[in-house]
């Protein structure tokens, strides 16, 4: 097999990576809502406990479950992604930033990575192996 073949193999797997990588953020994602919501795998820090459902926190929590979820299987996937990129500013903003500037030392870089990974999704969509992709949505 020539390096050109290789490459245009590899290329062809871009959709399903793709697919792949919503998948696996929307997973660990929801996470950070059960780590807020249900103190599940662990609480918040610093005592393990869980935030107030109508608090920001608790909003927070029930936003990454959810639209987690919603990112895991495919549904609804642009508008909850633009939802979840603008939660991840916000958290960003308010929460590490006023900690410092870099995100290495504020404990922002989920905050930053996720923002970007849910706007590109708001732009491209959720890809193959998912419920808009069966509704028929492009």
């Amino acid at each position: 097999m020539t390096l050109g073949n290789i490459t245009a193999r590899w290329s062809e797997l871009a959709s399903l990576f793709h697919a792949l990588l919503r998948i696996v953020a929307g997973l660990n994602f929801i996470t950070y809502g059960t780590m807020k919501l249900f103190a599940f795998p662990v609480g918040m820090p610093p005592d393990n406990s869980t935030a107030p459902l109508l608090s920001q926190t608790g909003v927070g929590g029930i936003l990454e479950v959810v639209g987690g979820a919603l990112m895991l299987i495919g549904l609804f996937t642009r508008p909850v992604a633009f939802i979840l990129s603008g939660e991840m500013a916000v958290a960003y903003f308010q929460f590490h930033l006023p900690q410092g500037f870099w995100p290495v030392l504020n404990m922002g870089t989920p905050a930053v990575l996720y923002c970007f990974i849910w706007l590109y999704f708001s732009a491209a969509g959720a890809g193959p192996w998912s419920l808009d992709r069966v509704r028929g949505v492009r």
